[in-house]
């Protein structure tokens, strides 16, 4: 088999190579899967389950899940769009999320991701959850209200910075990011050119003085859907803007 072998995505035959996952096998393939937590300079994560997608009728991370010779899998049916819309708005409503005043409107993954599945407002309760804002360190901003705990940034920390400035603290709805010192950003290592804020989907990690550098209406999102390069927007909610 030299390697290579073939899967079935939503009736389409494609090729991959052995050790890939689902979702790297259909970006090459030029199916687009969503995704927050993946990013393709660090290691794999599966925390935010955006990417669901369906092997043999039952939900996986496609981002992790190897595949396999024969696979068939569904990743722009109904059922599969109705999960990764329903974990985008509880992701929306976990949080504190003001996109009309947010400095990464245009640039922000999880707003560009509600606008690709045609996401006006959440169906469930916002919980308005109170957290602090970080603000100590002369380049750097960190905003808990935003993030949507990918990982990205303590992954980016250790794997490509070489520090450990950031991981995880508390349990269940309590579970943040936190800086590794006493002052919290300003206390660690961390740097203004480090990859942290770089590697962040959302608004949570932010340079400072740089936000408007780029107006909006230039923004990458601000013309194109998110995935837009890879394929064409998925799912029916996609609408001209």
């Amino acid at each position: 088999m030299n390697g290579r072998l073939t899967i079935t995505v939503d009736g389409r035959r494609i090729e991959a190579r052995a050790g890939q996952t689902i979702l790297e096998a259909c970006q090459d393939a030029g199916v687009y899967v969503p995704r927050l937590c993946a990013h393709p300079k660090l290691s794999v994560y599966g925390s935010c389950r955006v990417c669901t997608c369906l092997v043999g009728g039952r939900a996986t991370a496609a981002c992790v899940q190897p595949v396999q010779p024969g696979m068939v899998i569904e990743n722009d049916s109904d059922r599969v769009l109705e999960i990764r819309r329903t974990i985008i708005e509880m992701l929306f409503v976990e949080g504190n999320h003001f996109c009309m005043v947010c400095e990464k409107s245009g640039d922000c993954e999880l707003q560009a991701l509600a606008y690709r599945f045609g996401i006006t407002h959440p169906r469930f309760p916002y919980m308005f959850p109170e957290r602090p804002i970080d603000a100590g360190h002369p380049e750097l901003l960190l905003d808990h209200d935003r993030c949507v705990l990918c990982g990205r940034c303590v992954r980016a920390s250790a794997e490509l910075d070489g520090k450990s400035a950031l991981g995880f603290a508390g349990r269940g709805l309590r579970r943040r990011i936190e800086a590794d010192g006493p002052r919290g950003l300003a206390g660690t290592d961390a740097t203004g050119d480090d990859t942290i804020a770089e590697v962040c989907p959302v608004g949570a990690l932010l340079r400072k003085g740089t936000a408007y550098r780029t107006p909006y209406g230039r923004r990458r999102y601000d013309h194109e859907p998110i995935g837009g390069d890879i394929d064409a927007p998925c799912g029916e909610a996609q609408e001209d803007r």
